[in-house]
């Protein structure tokens, strides 16, 4: 596996995080693709910031084999990342 394709992952886990947000709670939602987006920079911006504690996809393949442990963290953050981008985007639409 490469950082490129568990950065891939991530960003994928962070769509999911939006898109079942937005699916569970329909007044959040911004239909399919506007979850997505927000799936997608939610994710980005919470790995980019809390990455470099230790759990990016570089410090996950750091030793050449796949630290499970890390990549679970790293999916964790990821999909919370797209959970944050939904209600913030939400709270941002009231204003």
């Amino acid at each position: 596996m490469t950082t490129t394709f568990l950065s891939l992952i991530s960003i994928f886990i962070g769509i999911i995080g939006a898109n079942l947000t937005g699916y569970l709670f329909k007044h959040y939602s911004f239909g399919l693709t506007g979850n997505t987006i927000a799936g997608v920079f939610g994710s980005i911006f919470l790995i980019k910031f809390f990455g470099r504690l230790g759990f990016n996809p570089q410090s996950i393949l750091e030793t050449g084999t796949m630290n499970y442990g890390l990549f679970t963290l790293n999916s964790i953050i990821s999909f919370i990342g797209g959970v944050i981008s939904i209600l913030l985007i939400h709270k941002l639409k009231q204003n």
